[in-house]
This record gives structure tokens, C-alpha cells and sequence, in this order.
């Protein structure tokens, strides 16, 4: 037969080259789209029901804006626990709290990998290495896993609350100082962005974020936020999309070579600042310092670098856009902010508003409140993918190794048949069910290490906040966690910006103790 047909088409091509050409500019791509159709269907996982999706792309068009949402609907159509399609990998998607617990709880060691994304991991991650959170699972991140658990441990955390003490103080003097005593508007996520960072450095790296006019400032949170853009489920189509990587004028991977480089600078310029510190003996203890003198430890660079990139990051991205979110409704809800008062004035008056740093979380409206804004805001809604390592079963069904696997945190902090009213902001839930699971952190081996350290700073951050201020909205904004996203195609979801005016409770002594604390410090008066 190929005999025939190669002769036959050599002569179309000598007697009519022109058609010939068109025409098989015409079949290769056809061509592609049959045999990559036949491969997206051969992928799907056996057993598991899902919504119906587009040749070539699969469900990505359907999922562009506010994809947990749109997890969460298709939920109650098929199911719990269902199937869909990212260009040509099948993704289970998990959406309510048992069956969380039944795939990630049960399975947690099958579930201790990560799926390796072009973009993020090829193009972005290829110099400093990723995140401990993003990275596929290894002898080195159990390595990393390892040390990172000491860091972020309680009695470790214990040794951290002076850092918290200055930081959370220099949050409220910011507040303070810029809204002039409540006189005028701010915008307070440069001062939620300086406290994430100045105590990511200082835990890390043992230097601090003093300003937010910092150079240093502007660049470290303008790279991170567009690095955290890069691990979008829908904004990077040549994740699941192979042909599309063979485009060497692909913008985002031009974007990404970009943020390497510039992120490359900054870190690189943080550890030799900190081993020339080593070296002269006038280093604070850190992290990384502590790392490095651990013998056992036994991490090379780029090991100890991604420790430090999973505090930064995880401070950026979970923190800060959650405090910015919370700061947001406070304003809307003096209600809420009456109530936090009343149970702040059974440990604190309004003669001390910079409440003890030693105070580990006995007030426990606060804690209830953090708790709520926890769930109500979960900042990473779509928890970073998981990769199976081993088979799993659930309901009789095979998840087989290799199966990218998603919890929809969203979802589960939203499950009605844990919460009769989950779409209500009501702090008191947890007061009422204290035990209750919460999903902003994940689930099982591969959950956020930092949610201590994040618990405790939210904590104190807020209980100084209220303690201290009267928070009023200055500028309208939508605080609904799904109308109210500034970008709704981004893995971390952001409010849109607002001011509010920090009233002082207690102005004279407000000064007092911010004068009192600089004083400590030695900074000079406020």
C-alpha cells in the first residue's frame, strides 16, 4: 500500500504543489488534534464521572474564572469526588470535608507528591530550586521537610515571639502614624506586605524589612506576587497543552526567565549578606544560620534556599492577602469588632493596646475570629496539587500512581454538612464547634508546616489591631470572597484595594506605648 500511495502523492505534489502545500498545512494539524484526542481520552481515570469538556483544551476554558467556585458547583452535579480535564491530564477534584478525610487522611502518604509543571518547575524553579510546598517528593524533601519541622515547631516558635513583638508593634505604629490618628485613609496592604516580610527575613536570614520605602520592598513583593501568578491552574495553557512549549516567543515563558533572574538577585544578595555576617560572628540567630551550623542537617545551597523561599512565599501569599481580606470586612462589620473588644477587655484595657506578646492565644474570641477568617477567606482555595505515589481506592474506585489529585479547600470550609450556615462570616462557629476541621492549611503529609507560626502572628496582629484601633471603611469594597476577588484567574485570591481610617481607642495611650516601645528598642521617639 505504501508503495501505491508514496508515488501517487509525489506526482499531486509535482502537478499541483501550491494545493499540496495548503492541504497539508491542513492535515497536520488535524492530524494532531485526532491522535491528541485519542491520548486525552486514553488518560481519563476509569470510574469517575465529570462534566463534559472542549477537544485539545478539556475543562480549562470552563474553569478561567474562579475555578474553586465553579469545583464546587460542578460538586453537586457529580458528586463529591469527580473527574475533569486539564488539556491532557485528568484531574480528581475532591470537594467535601469526608471525602477529604477519606483520600487525603487515609492515603496521606500515597498522596506525598507534587505534579511537576512545565512552567513553574522547568522554566521559573530551574536556578533556585522550588518551594518546599511545591516540590515533588524526594530524598531532599524529606531532607528539607525535616529541618523546616525544627524551625516551625512550638518550642522553636516560642523562641520567635520577640520578632513577632516588633513586627506586629511596627504594624500598629504604621497604621498608626500613616492614617494620622485616624485622620486620613490608608490603603494597609503595604503595611500588611511589610510585616509578612520583615518577619520572613528576620526568621530566615536574621535582617529585617524596616521600611516599606525600601527598594528591597518593592522588588521582593513585586516578583513573589508575580511568581505566585505562575502557579495558576488555568494562566499557564502550556502546562497541559505540550505543542504550545515548542513557542520559543512564548510570553510566559519569557516572563517567567524574568522573575528567575530578578528573584535570583534579591536571594542571592540575602545569603551573602548573611554569610559575610557568619563569618564575622555578628550574625542573629536564623534559620538559615541555624541550618548551616547543624552538622546532622546535612543540606547543600539550594536546599537551604528553598527552606527560605517556602517562608517568604508562604508569608506573602497566605498572611498577606488574608489580613488584607479580614482588615477589609472588620471595617464593615463593627459588630464583630464590638464583640472582639468586649472579650479582649477581659485580658487587656484600653490602657495597655499593644497587648502582651506572650499572650499565646488565651483570648478566644480572637482565636475564633482568626479561625473564621481562616476558613471564609481561604487564600490558597484550590490547596497545591497533589501527585499520587501509590494506587488508591476510593468507593471501590482506582486513583492510580502517577493521577494529579486537587482539594478543593474552598469547598470543604464550605461544607453544609458541617456547618448548617457555611456561607454566613460568624466567628462564634468555632466557639460552638471548636473541634471542627478547617482546610485552609491542607490535609494530611504535605500540609502547611508554617500553621503554627501563621496562627500566632495572625493572632497577635489582630488582637493589637482591634485592641488599638477603631477600624472604619474610608472607600467602598466587596468583601464577598467570590464577587469580591480583585483577580479571580489567580491561584491566590486577592481583594481589591480599599482604604480604611484607623481610629486610635485610646489615642494618649496608644503614643504611650508606642514611645514606651521604641524606647526598648532603641529606635527614638515615635
Amino acid at each position: 500500500m505504501i508503495s501505491t500511495i508514496l508515488p501517487a502523492l509525489s506526482a499531486e505534489f509535482n502537478e499541483q504543489p501550491i494545493r499540496s502545500f495548503l492541504l497539508t498545512l491542513l492535515l497536520i494539524p488535524l492530524t494532531y488534534l485526532i491522535l491528541n484526542e485519542y491520548v486525552r481520552r486514553a488518560a481519563r481515570i476509569k470510574g469517575f464521572s465529570g462534566p463534559p469538556n472542549w477537544p485539545l483544551v478539556g475543562n480549562i476554558p470552563d474553569i478561567k474564572y474562579n475555578a474553586a467556585e465553579k469545583y464546587r458547583q460542578w460538586s453537586k452535579i457529580y458528586g463529591d469526588v469527580y473527574q475533569m480535564q486539564l488539556g491532557n491530564i485528568p484531574v480528581i477534584v475532591v470537594n467535601s470535608a469526608e471525602a477529604a478525610r477519606k483520600i487525603f487522611g487515609q492515603h496521606s502518604q500515597a498522596l506525598s507528591s507534587r505534579p511537576v509543571f512545565w512552567t513553574f518547575h522547568k522554566v521559573l524553579s530551574n536556578t533556585a530550586g522550588t518551594t518546599i510546598g511545591t516540590s515533588p517528593f524526594s530524598d531532599s524533601l524529606k531532607r528539607r521537610r525535616k529541618g523546616a519541622a525544627s524551625a516551625l515547631n512550638k518550642p522553636s516558635i516560642a523562641t520567635y515571639i520577640d520578632h513577632l513583638d516588633v513586627e506586629t508593634r511596627d504594624f500598629v505604629k504604621d497604621g498608626f502614624e500613616s492614617g494620622q490618628a485616624g485622620k486620613k485613609g490608608v490603603d494597609p496592604m503595604p503595611m500588611i506586605q511589610r510585616l509578612s516580610l520583615s518577619l520572613a527575613l528576620t526568621l530566615n536570614w536574621g535582617t529585617r524589612m524596616v521600611s516599606r520605602d525600601d527598594p528591597l520592598f518593592h522588588e521582593i513583593t513585586e516578583v513573589e506576587e508575580m511568581i505566585s501568578k505562575f502557579r495558576s491552574t488555568t494562566g499557564n495553557l502550556q502546562d497541559y497543552i505540550p505543542i504550545l512549549r515548542l513557542n520559543p516567543f512564548s510570553g510566559g515563558s519569557m516572563k517567567a526567565r524574568e522573575m528567575r533572574d530578578r528573584r535570583d538577585v534579591y536571594l542571592t544578595r540575602l545569603n551573602k549578606d548573611l554569610d559575610e555576617r557568619m563569618a564575622k560572628g555578628i550574625h542573629k540567630p536564623c534559620i538559615q544560620a541555624n541550618i548551616i551550623l547543624d552538622k546532622e542537617a546535612s543540606l547543600n545551597k539550594e536546599e537551604l534556599t528553598s527552606i527560605s523561599l517556602t517562608m517568604l512565599s508562604g508569608g506573602l501569599d497566605t498572611i498577606t492577602t488574608l489580613v488584607q481580606w479580614s482588615v477589609a470586612l472588620l471595617a464593615q462589620r463593627p459588630d464583630i469588632q464590638e464583640k472582639a473588644i468586649e472579650a479582649i477587655r477581659k485580658y487587656y484595657s484600653d490602657e495597655e493596646p499593644l497587648c502582651d506578646a506572650q499572650d499565646d492565644q488565651k483570648c478566644e474570641y480572637i482565636v475564633a475570629l482568626v479561625r473564621e477568617c481562616l476558613r471564609y477567606y481561604c487564600v490558597l482555595r484550590l490547596a497545591l496539587p497533589r501527585a499520587t505515589v501509590k494506587d488508591i481506592v476510593y468507593e471501590g474506585k482506582l486513583i492510580p500512581a502517577g493521577s494529579t489529585v486537587y482539594l478543593n479547600a474552598w469547598a470543604c470550609n464550605m461544607d453544609p454538612k458541617i456547618w448548617h450556615d457555611p456561607e454566613i462570616f460568624r466567628p462564634e462557629r468555632w466557639l460552638e464547634q471548636p473541634d471542627a476541621p478547617l482546610f485552609t492549611y491542607g490535609l494530611g503529609y504535605r500540609m502547611c508546616a508554617g500553621s503554627l507560626l501563621a496562627n500566632r502572628e495572625l493572632y497577635l496582629a489582630f488582637i493589637r489591631m482591634l485592641n488599638s484601633f477603631k477600624i472604619m471603611p474610608k472607600s467602598e469594597v466587596d468583601t464577598h470572597p467570590v464577587r469580591g476577588s480583585a483577580d479571580p484567574t489567580s491561584l491566590v485570591t486577592m481583594c481589591k484595594d480599599y482604604e480604611v481610617l484607623f481610629k486610635p481607642r485610646n489615642e494618649k495611650a496608644l503614643k504611650e506605648a508606642l514611645r514606651r516601645s521604641d524606647e526598648r528598642k532603641g529606635v527614638g521617639k515615635a
